[in-house]
């Protein structure tokens, strides 16, 4: 069963520290959706989460493996990441762009095989890019890329999948249907997902799970309902924001800004 287990997590940048003593286990099946303002630490998070930042004290643990003793590879093999920006200098087709997910996977000849054609074939359906996979990828929208990143992720067939901002350049239908495919894919494939989100109803109506950050420390890890209160969104995120209940599940709606009345011009 895939999971990531990070424990008393201490990193930053230079001589800045980040994350503060940070705790976070994720599971097969569940998709863990990490909030929190910004400067939190949600993305520097997931960058050691990842193997992409070095930490200074604290383990994590990739399907039971220290990922201390793991090389790049064969992190590569375990953990998919999507981060916030994908640039290639190449006019790829998103099919190529897909294929690149498959690279740790790859013998030493380094070529493609049908198993790794059919991985790529999955991914695409998986997220809804079949009809994108002819197209260049510098000829597609911002939110067309970032499904194809998404499915190159996907291709890897890591039990563990890392998004920093999965949903940032889609429009509200795609939003929805990316997320509700990635939870459909953690619960049907025993894939552990933890997804950077900084949209609170977004990780209310998909997350199984919340962990809040502020200050790079976690405030609250839960269930939705817990995490999601008018005591911590007011605590954490300021004033203007109002929780409500709709089916069960809190979702945040902004306070109407007042604006004073103008005074009747005497005279």
């Amino acid at each position: 069963m895939s999971s990531v287990v990070a424990l008393g997590i201490r990193a930053g940048y230079r001589d800045r520290e980040v994350l503060r003593g940070v705790d976070l286990v994720a599971d097969a099946g569940e998709l863990v959706a990490l909030i929190g303002p910004n400067g939190a630490g949600k993305s520097t998070l997931l960058r050691v989460l990842g193997g992409l930042l070095p930490l200074t004290a604290g383990s994590v643990t990739i399907d039971g493996i220290d990922a201390a003793a793991l090389d790049r590879r064969a992190i590569a093999r375990h953990i998919a990441v999507v981060p916030q920006v994908f640039e290639t200098l190449f006019p790829f087709t998103v099919r190529e762009i897909v294929a690149l997910g498959r690279t740790s996977r790859l013998g030493p000849l380094g070529t493609l095989g049908s198993e790794d054609a059919r991985a790529v074939a999955r991914a695409l359906g998986d997220i809804g890019a079949t009809d994108l996979a002819e197209r260049r990828i510098d000829r597609v929208s911002g939110g067309e890329r970032q499904r194809a990143v998404l499915a190159m992720a996907l291709a890897q067939e890591a039990g563990v999948l890392l998004l920093d901002e999965p949903t940032a350049h889609l429009d509200p239908a795609h939003q929805r249907a990316t997320l509700e495919r990635v939870a459909t894919l953690a619960r049907t494939r025993g894939i552990a997902v933890v997804a950077v989100l900084h949209d609170l109803n977004l990780a209310a109506a998909f997350a199984s799970r919340v962990v809040l950050l502020a200050d790079g420390a976690v405030v609250r890890d839960g269930e939705v309902s817990q995490v999601i209160t008018p005591e911590l969104v007011a605590q954490v995120f300021g004033p203007g924001l109002r929780v409500i209940a709709h089916d069960g599940r809190p979702f945040v709606i902004p306070e109407p800004a007042t604006v004073p009345e103008r005074r009747a011009r005497a005279g």
